[in-house]
């Protein structure tokens, strides 16, 4: 018998799981069924397509037994899928391999901090992040795991009570496969139970493709019989005639598929015939999945050929920008034994991904038509994955400039371009937005004033993606995209007055540039500002205050950032200054032309070169200001 600690990162998911997770343990047989049903899906495959399999028996089934008799009760879940070595238990059940799977315990940890506080911990999130056998320990005290791996001799035991450690020793079991055992915990107790296992397995997982059977005792006239009944459909579901099924149905198969206890948002069953044959079906989560934006997210889309499970980690089935998808593409046209290299170049298979783009892509179009509430809570939870697709999926890239959304000076709500477009004034050629950190900041923005003045209506675009995206699209409608960021933008918004308020305020813009020096790539006069005596633009070319902070953010070093001043001619403080400038004073007008750059640098969000130079500046002007 060997003994092995768990790696750092599992023990302190057992830890939290054991002492923090309140909600739906129900899930633990969940995930044991899925990952027998995993089991059996990849015992399935090498049967067909590896010379070493073909000649091994598979009689797919998962068994699941209990003793209520017992103390402590027990539950077992039995396959005759793939089975596991002695390193595959201790790799597979002692670490967690996948990188992204760590951050499970950020995520966990906050909800159990708020499970602290009154709400209940999710433990729904185990199975999403694909570390559902954990979850046994939700409502086991003591955990064993009996596992013959195909083609082997020799099986193998692993015990754990979830404490730290676990343990694996030769064993003996007939036939491949796993053997589950959980020795019920006091909560836990209840699930030992005909009715409760009944349920659970028609709600979570009737439509698991291969027969699960349930063992139990029942006594009638005084005899007691042992009996055995499998409990699911068994079937394929999405092969299935749509008018067979109900929503209910396809909300029951989601919930396993998805690791969910929600219903989806939506879901869009397809079968195609012809030249190519294969269904689809694809669901739309409610919330997004927590690792959406993960660089080593888990794909939700499984893929079948001919019924046949081939990959369920291949994110090449659908665009990164449709992540958030579930479902299932099963084809009557690629060869089983196809590999993940294949994949990546198969041309059915591109066709196959191709047209289940546009198909999703039509269904949320349609939603948008038909139900923009229901829109507008997918838009909340997938809006920026839909603006990649805007610079990753150039083909579609005009059925998704309808889709995306963005808020608007005119209203609270989400709005689209072409509704923009319909409320553009007469005159108006362009559209214009401003990029930026925070909706409610972008909103007040001295950058707006003239647009407000004007009653000419900008999208605010807070998604830090919205820098990286709108730039490259252009034009909309035959409409130029406009960024209000921009120093030219407004040129187009001046007046023969304001042209040569400007000619007299020359002296004092270049006495504020020379003061400035580098700091500032250029000063002019504003023709957006109404009310706030300056603010900053970036050149044509040079990226914006929200731009640098997401190149910041992905480790990229950024040039030295050099903003465009801009003073409003008509506010008090620029006034006065010219004035001083012309009086001699030029201490106040050094230190004003300071202020007025570092106030605008703050509106906009960016960090100051120097506070403790600033601080002193702002001091000495209150100090002269002060009677």
């Amino acid at each position: 018998m060997a003994k092995h600690r768990f790696k750092t990162e599992v023990s302190q998911l057992l830890d939290l799981i054991i002492h923090s997770l309140y909600s739906h343990k129900e899930i633990f047989l969940r995930e044991l069924v899925s990952n027998a049903s995993d089991a059996l899906d990849k015992l399935r495959y090498l049967t067909l397509t590896d010379e070493d399999f073909k000649g091994l028996p598979f009689t797919p089934r998962v068994d699941i037994s209990f003793d209520s008799d017992s103390k402590p009760r027990t539950l077992t879940v039995a396959d005759s899928g793939i089975g596991m070595s002695a390193d595959e238990l201790r790799d597979n059940l002692g670490t967690i391999a996948r990188s992204g799977t760590k951050r499970f315990l950020d995520v966990m940890q906050a909800k159990a901090k708020d499970a602290k506080q009154g709400a209940a911990g999710d433990s729904n999130l185990i199975g999403q992040f694909g570390v559902g056998f954990y979850s046994s320990f939700m409502v086991a005290d003591r955990v064993e795991v009996l596992s013959l791996r195909a083609g082997d001799e020799q099986a193998q035991r692993w015990v754990s009570n979830g404490r730290g450690s676990f343990e694996i020793s030769p064993a003996e079991r007939t036939g491949a496969g796993t053997t589950v055992t959980l020795h019920l915990n006091e909560e836990g107790a209840e699930f030992a139970a005909q009715w409760q296992i009944q349920d659970l397995v028609k709600k979570y997982s009737n439509h698991i493709p291969y027969p699960i059977h349930l063992h139990y005792t029942e006594t009638r006239d005084d005899k007691t019989e042992q009996r055995s009944e499998q409990i699911n459909a068994a079937s394929a579901l999405w092969q299935r005639p749509k008018s067979e099924l109900t929503d209910d149905d396809y909300f029951e198969f989601y919930r396993g598929l998805g690791h969910d206890q929600e219903d989806p948002l939506h879901y869009v069953h397809t079968r195609a015939e012809g030249t190519q044959e294969y269904t689809t079906l694809f669901y739309i989560p409610k919330t997004a999945p927590p690792d959406l934006f993960y660089a080593d997210y888990r794909p939700g889309v499984k893929l079948y050929v001919k019924r046949v499970f081939i990959t369920d980690d291949n994110k090449e089935l659908l665009p990164t920008y449709l992540r958030f998808v579930r479902g299932v593409i099963d084809s009557e046209d690629l060869p089983l034994n196809v590999s993940r290299e294949i994949l990546q170049q198969n041309r059915l298979l591109t066709s196959i991904r191709n047209a289940s783009v546009k198909k999703l892509l039509a269904e949320f179009r349609d939603l948008a038509t038909n139900n923009p509430d229901l829109y507008g809570s997918f838009v909340t939870e997938f809006g920026r994955p839909l603006k990649e697709g805007l610079y990753q999926d150039f083909a579609n890239r005009d059925t998704l400039l309808e889709l995306v959304r963005f808020r608007t000076t005119a209203h609270d709500g989400l709005t689209s371009l072409k509704e923009y477009v319909e409320r553009m004034q007469e005159e108006q050629k362009a559209i214009y937005y401003i990029t930026g950190e925070r909706g409610a900041n972008l909103r007040h923005s001295p950058l707006l004033e003239v647009y407000r003045t004007q009653e000419i209506e900008v999208l605010l675009m807070d998604d830090e993606i919205d820098g990286f995206v709108i730039p490259t699209i252009g034009t909309f409608d035959d409409h130029e995209l406009k960024s209000v960021n921009r120093s030219d933008t407004a040129d187009d918004l001046k007046t023969a007055d304001s042209k040569a308020q400007e000619k007299e305020l020359d002296p004092l813009l270049k006495r504020i540039a020379d003061v400035l020096g580098d700091a500032v790539k250029e000063v002019k006069a504003s023709a957006r500002l109404t009310d706030s005596p300056s603010c900053i633009v970036a050149d044509a070319n040079d990226p914006t205050v929200s731009m640098q902070g997401v190149l910041r953010a992905l480790g990229q070093e950024a040039e030295k950032f050099q903003p465009v001043l801009e003073v409003n001619p008509s506010h008090p403080i620029v006034t006065k200054l010219d004035a001083m400038l012309k009086q001699g004073e030029d201490d106040l007008v050094a230190d004003t032309s300071h202020l007025l750059l570092e106030q605008a640098l703050l509106i906009e969000g960016a960090q100051l070169t120097d506070p403790v130079a600033f601080a002193g500046r702002l001091n000495r002007s209150l100090e002269r200001a002060l009677p």
